[in-house]
């Protein structure tokens, strides 16, 4: 480690959001480039910069900064540059100079001590001398705080945010309680505050600490999916955590119930609060919505058999082969405010929301339709041939998050300015998750009806609830579930074997389909090399697509046919190292200009917009969501940021702090592949735990493909994932809270 000392000559790039920045530094008469977090900077500034001389392949020599601190401008040149420099606000150069002719070397303790003095100097007003002295003692505090939280080993740059979010509360709060932190800055986790906490000599045993690891269990188990655990598992998973023994946990679940941060029912389900009143506001609503509905009166004036009628003649008209659960579907969805629409693939989904789509048209109702993603939008747009939106973009996302957290959303439609709709209809609703179904029936209000269409043997959400389930389990909204597979869906072995796997019935894997394939593999190099021959050479002009929109899925993250191992395995084949696309490594992953990368985690506060071919913005918004994919298109090491353009043309720039939230995508999880479809999908099944390598999981990969399913690996393993029927349970009570409300 290595010390300079000089000032600051001139800020080449800085990071507001988190103080990311590359200078120009004069050091003993030379300049160096520094790069490194600096909350706070400003030309002219005197540092001692702690760090090393590192090489970098595009900038060459720089200095990388581990750690700073302050020099106070010892000479009236110094004190110049720094005042002429915009450091203080209101302070230029001419007013620099005057200061300095009349406090001389004594400037700075002036500044510092006696500011209401620079009123004596023409043109500073007292309240203006006031806010001089303010921005000054602002800035001492602010590196103090830094230097400071650096002592407990805390980086600049989390030192930053913390700072930004207290201020100077955060000696106070370190002191009582650092799990804090964890609690209100997004990016400190439990085990960051743990951390803290134990530098700082916080007693293992302390409540906070306890109530903190509680919170911090419960919180983890909602991004498994769940929305409450059972009271065992909490304990003793706390205990764990903690290294502490279960009876010092109990008691304070119940300190927490007392400060309604839990909720308990039924003795041993552990909600945290707020997911227990998503819960139960949903239902309340659900209640409201499905009891009154005014929209369509004169049809539901005239009696069933000429609804009937009126059914079975938009069938004939558009010659569609239409069931009788078709025709029931289509009779419950005017007959209800909420009305629930499942069914597998081929069996007629599309046409029963299509005649719905005519009925309600005829009968002058607006109705809106949208999807959890812009995937599963498009193919809906492209199945009905009316607009379909994103719910975000239904509800109208907001760039201003909830409670100051990226991760929640603000949407401007709510229930002060609802939807103006008399239809609403969702599809794909076995993805959507608690916190998002909230959104929407807040926005919609009693009078409009909800039609939901999902296949509820899809895998659930990524987060945390299983709401499409959960409201066929309830047992109190009309539900239709189509069962018969219709003659143009039959040509396909993609329907027909999932339809084959849902029932547990075995599946031919001779070769002699068109569209389902499997290649007997026993060792992962070979699958390797078969996988890259399928996406480069063989599946593109089969299916007529481009080797980027090709999917590998597999169940795992880990193992030797997980996601990590996978992509670092396909991008070094399908975009190679060259000397024309730049890299950035962060961690253990290098993303390259070219790369096929997936948005791994809800950002509503990311900015977007579409560019014309003359690189002009001509659309914008916010919001980037899991499971988005795009392709990365420039890497600027400069500016420390990385632009990835998504699906509808949509650029977002990242700044290299905040690649965490991205990841390689040749190959992702089942899981992740919820709700699009890829024109060919290829599935290495080998081994695997028995808890991932089940029905469920399989059914969900298979329908994920339009025109081609290859599977690689052995045959053995996929007659045990359709023989295992066991799904990871999750724990949720929505349709609890609906019996409750609707009894």
């Amino acid at each position: 480690m290595e010390t300079i000392k000089g000032y600051v000559d001139h800020i080449i790039f800085h990071n507001s959001d988190n103080g990311y920045t590359v200078m120009n530094f004069i050091s003993s008469g030379d300049e160096v480039v520094c790069v490194g977090t600096f909350p706070d900077l400003a030309e002219g500034e005197n540092l001692s910069l702690n760090g090393e001389y590192i090489s970098h392949p595009t900038y060459g020599e720089q200095f990388k900064v581990a750690s700073y601190e302050t020099i106070l401008p010892t000479d009236r040149e110094s004190m110049e540059r720094y005042l002429r420099s915009g450091a203080v606000k209101g302070v230029g150069a001419a007013l620099a100079s005057r200061i300095l002719r009349k406090f001389g070397d004594d400037t700075l303790r002036i500044l510092e001590e006696e500011p209401e003095r620079l009123s004596e100097i023409k043109g500073i007003s007292p309240a203006k001398a006031r806010d001089i002295g303010n921005q000054i003692e602002n800035r001492k505090e602010q590196r103090d705080a830094i230097l400071f939280l650096s002592g407990y080993g805390i980086s600049p740059a989390m030192a930053y945010k913390i700072y930004d979010t207290y201020g100077m509360s955060l000696y106070m709060i370190l002191r009582e309680n650092p799990y804090r932190l964890a609690e209100d800055i997004n990016g400190i986790g439990f085990k960051t505050a743990d951390e803290i906490a134990s530098r700082i000599g916080i007693n293992t045993d302390s409540e906070f600490r306890i109530r903190s690891g509680i919170m911090y269990i419960l919180f983890t188990a909602t991004t498994e999916g769940h929305v409450y655990l059972p009271r065992q598992m909490v304990v003793s998973q706390c205990a764990e955590l903690l290294d502490l023994t279960e009876e010092a946990i109990t008691p304070v679940i119940d300190n927490l119930v007392m400060d309604k941060k839990v909720v308990v029912k039924n003795k041993d389900q552990i909600f945290a609060a707020n997911n227990f009143y998503a819960e139960l506001s949903c239902a309340r609503m659900l209640s409201d919505i499905n009891s009154y509905v005014s929209a369509g009166e004169t049809m539901l004036k005239r009696d069933e058999e000429k609804i009937r009628a009126k059914v079975r003649k938009l069938a004939e008209s558009e010659n569609l082969e239409f069931d009788e659960l078709q025709e029931e579907a289509v009779i419950e969805s005017v007959r209800n405010g909420v009305f629930i629409l499942s069914g597998g693939p081929g069996t007629g989904k599309t046409t029963t929301i299509n005649t719905i789509i005519k009925l309600f048209m005829e009968e002058g109702l607006d109705i809106f339709l949208a999807a959890p993603t812009g995937r599963a939008a498009k193919r809906m747009t492209e199945a009905t041939g009316y607009e379909a939106k994103t719910i975000h973009r239904m509800l109208e996302l907001s760039g201003a998050p909830e409670d100051g957290d990226r991760t929640l959303a603000r949407f401007e439609r709510n229930e002060d300015n609802p939807l103006e709709a008399d239809v609403i209809i969702i599809d794909e609703m076995s993805m959507v998750d608690l916190p998002l179904f909230r959104a929407l029936l807040r926005a919609i209000s009693p009078g409009t009806r909800l039609i939901m269409v999902g296949d509820v043997n899809q895998l659930p959400s990524v987060g945390p609830g299983q709401i499409l389930k959960d409201l066929i389990e309830s047992e109190r909204f009309p539900v239709v579930i189509l069962k018969k597979i219709f003659r143009q869906a039959e040509v396909s072995d993609i329907v027909v074997n999932a339809h084959k796997i849902n029932r547990g019935e075995s599946i031919a894997l001779d070769n002699k389909s068109k569209d389902f394939f499997f290649l007997e593999r026993n060792d992962t190099n070979v699958i390797y090399k078969h996988m890259i021959q399928l996406i480069r050479d063989k599946l593109p002009g089969y299916v007529g697509a481009t080797p980027f929109e090709i999917q590998v899925l597999t169940p795992m993250r880990k193992g030797a046919l997980g996601v990590e191992t996978l992509n670092g395995i396909l991008q070094e084949y399908l975009n190679p190292a060259d000397d024309s696309k730049k890299e950035h490594r962060t961690g253990d992953r290098l993303f390259r200009e070219g790369d096929k990368v997936m948005q791994i985690k809800n950002n509503y506060k990311l900015e977007w917009e579409v560019r014309s071919k003359y690189n002009i913005p001509i659309d914008s918004g916010m919001g980037v969501f899991n499971g988005d994919i795009g392709t990365i298109k420039e890497i600027n090491e400069y500016a420390s940021t990385l632009e990835v353009e998504f699906d509808e043309g949509k650029i977002v720039s990242y700044s290299f702090s905040g690649l965490d939230e991205l990841d390689l995508s040749y190959a992702i999880t089942i899981h992740k592949s919820q709700g699009s479809e890829y024109p060919a999908v290829i599935l290495p099944l080998l081994t695997g735990p028995k808890m991932l390598f089940n029905r469920n999981l399989l059914y969900t990969a298979i329908t994920r493909a339009k025109n081609c399913v290859t599977i690689l690996g052995s045959s053995e393993t996929v007659k045990n994932m359709i023989d295992n029927e066991t799904e990871n349970k999750r724990y949720t009570a929505l349709k609890d809270r609906i019996r409750e409300v609707m009894p």
